[in-house]
């Protein structure tokens, strides 16, 4: 590992001074430190930003919910507020990693963690993410894991987290803070395509901090919806394909409002509002689920190894959906017991 400075403070504005300075945020650590290890990254500075305040998770004045940027995974899934009006996103958080690595991971830091692309990770090959101009390595190479979405000449890499999907569904806000003021950034706006510069994951500028995530009211979709994480084993494993599905199903039985999104297929979590229009004021059924998937998979294009995500995809979206209309499973405390069996 390269020689590194590091620093940790509780204020806010020495914070942003070093991000200033050229330093990089850390919080949890969990992608940083492993591509500082595999030197993908060499930043020069390190700002530990665990000391700041913004590890609350609270109620907020519009009914929604704040979560702090360095609250951790393993909290926030588990806390109350978010078990009882947000479960799709406990369900997401809970499908992603280890429960030793979401003890750790911080809200900021999903945000913002990189590709697992192997070609990324693999400082021998060229890769224009990692390397601008140098080009990418996984077109024509092994593309099991790679975008079928938005996909450009320059990079077929996709977003790994699962909690991300469903903050995309849920229509979060992300809140940054520099030393030039604050901003707030919808989520849709927040990841970004490829397109001729992969190497910029999201629109973060430069010495901006993520101090908050804020969920606006989503009671409505609470009792039906589905997080569905396809993978190559039960555990510990990036997807391969995952949905988000949510559902207001209204009296009659009809579909007030939907939202599908798609992660592990693009450069962003993939939602297509068109899609979701589709499902409005009609029944919950096989067919309308089907012209959905189809409408939100328009355009996907296979690169080798990865054309089977398409087919999965699709199959994917109709089994979610179907998951939604039946209810949200609460997987909360199947979870616990399981993380208590590991560690005994």
């Amino acid at each position: 590992m390269n020689p590194f400075s590091y620093f940790s403070t509780g204020d806010p504005v020495e914070a942003l001074a070093h991000a200033d300075a050229g330093a990089r945020f850390v919080a949890g650590g969990t992608n940083l430190i492993d591509l500082m290890k595999e030197f993908v990254m060499r930043p020069q500075a390190l700002t530990d930003v665990n000391g700041l305040p913004f590890a609350d998770i609270s109620a907020a004045d519009n009914g929604g919910l704040l979560l702090g940027a360095t609250a951790r995974n393993a909290a926030t899934a588990y806390h109350p507020l978010v078990r009882e009006a947000y479960p799709l996103l406990t369900a997401a958080i809970l499908a992603g990693a280890s429960p030793q690595i979401r003890n750790m991971a911080s809200n900021g830091g999903n945000l913002l963690q990189r590709t697992r692309c192997y070609y990324f990770y693999d400082i021998g090959t060229p890769c224009n993410k990692r390397e601008p101009g140098s080009g990418c390595s996984a077109i024509g190479g092994l593309t099991r894991q790679h975008a079928i979405l938005g996909a450009s000449p320059h990079c077929i890499a996709t977003h790994p987290s699962d909690m991300c999907v469903a903050l995309a569904a849920l229509e979060a806000v992300v809140q940054v803070r520099s030393s030039s003021g604050e901003r707030r950034i919808a989520f849709t706006d927040f990841h970004r395509l490829p397109e001729d510069r992969p190497e910029f994951d999201s629109t973060l500028m430069p010495g901006e901090l993520i101090t908050h995530i804020e969920l606006p009211p989503a009671a409505q979709f609470a009792a039906h919806s589905c997080y569905l994480k396809l993978r190559d084993r039960a555990s510990y494993a990036f997807a391969l394909v995952s949905v988000a599905a949510m559902l207001d199903i209204g009296d009659d039985g009809m579909v007030r409002e939907a939202r599908i999104v798609l992660g592990s297929v693009a450069h962003k979590p993939w939602r297509v509002p068109q899609a979701e229009a589709l499902l409005a004021g009609h029944a919950p059924d096989a067919a309308r689920f089907t012209m959905a998937a189809d409408a939100l998979l328009e355009g996907a294009q296979g690169q080798g190894g990865n054309e089977f995500k398409i087919t999965l995809a699709r199959r994917a979206i109709v089994g979610a959906l179907h998951r939604a209309v039946q209810g949200t499973h609460d997987n909360t405390s199947s979870e616990e017991e399981n993380e208590r069996d590991r560690s005994d």
